[in-house]
């Protein structure tokens, strides 16, 4: 059986509709760019991806894009091999919508580059997930704003083809308890079911309130990743004589 694209939805996307986000690293014996690693920019995503992390040509392709010690961050893949380190894991879960009633938002207001530092603040607070300076540029952002502040967000991030993920989905907690984050969920899902894409979405396992949420409004848990990164073989600071 063929790997569902959601097993490995970073490479699907960069391989995809992202392909024009993918850096890659030329493989020396052809000059050519390879197909079995590549990442985001550092000021969109932290993620690189694998084509096949069971290959040890995928490996070698990342360690050619991030160098000796690089630190890229994967998903799904268990164990590191020989020489690479495992440097920090977070369990996740991966949910996909099923059920899920969409509906605009008329009170959103569509978020873009101006808006980044108002957006840094609001992750800075309530800490969703990683969002970077030009993580805005993956798709549609959308905000809720009280009295000219940002109060509650999300958006788009990874699109392997056929789905699209939602991510930074975040509410300042003086405003929590009032449905921001859901109404926002739902605005977002309208606009990726409009053009043909289904909603998915990761979170840590540990966020167990937020897993509840997205369970109660029509997501399904489809599996467990996990999120890990890993340093390259090689040391940096090392100094040829």
């Amino acid at each position: 059986m063929s790997p569902h694209v959601l097993d490995n939805p970073a490479w699907a996307a960069l391989s995809g509709p992202h392909a024009a986000f993918a850096e890659r690293a030329a493989r020396p014996e052809t000059g050519l760019f390879p197909s079995r690693a590549a990442r985001y920019p550092s000021d969109v995503s932290p993620f690189a991806a694998l084509a096949d992390p069971a290959d040890p040509d995928s490996w070698a392709d990342l360690h050619r894009l991030i160098g000796n010690g690089g630190i890229a961050t994967l998903s799904g893949v268990p164990a590191p091999p020989d020489g690479w380190e495992a440097v920090g894991t977070v369990l996740g879960v991966q949910l996909v919508d099923t059920s899920l009633r969409v509906e605009p938002a008329p009170e959103a207001v569509r978020l873009g580059p101006d808006d980044v530092p108002e957006i840094l603040d609001l992750i800075g607070l309530t800490k969703p997930g990683p969002f970077l300076p030009r993580t805005v540029e993956l798709g549609t952002y959308l905000g809720i704003r009280h009295q000219g502040r940002l109060i509650a967000m999300a958006g788009e991030r990874l699109r392997p083809p056929g789905w699209t993920e939602i991510s930074a989905v975040c509410t300042h907690p003086e405003h929590r308890g009032r449905g921001l984050a859901t109404r926002l969920v739902r605005a977002v899902a309208a606009g990726i079911r409009e053009r043909g894409d289904v909603p998915f979405l990761h979170t840590s396992a540990s966020n167990t309130t937020a897993i509840r949420l997205y369970e109660s409004i029509g997501f399904t848990l489809r599996r467990r990743p996990s999120f890990t990164a890993v340093r390259a073989p090689g040391n940096t600071s090392a100094k040829s004589s």
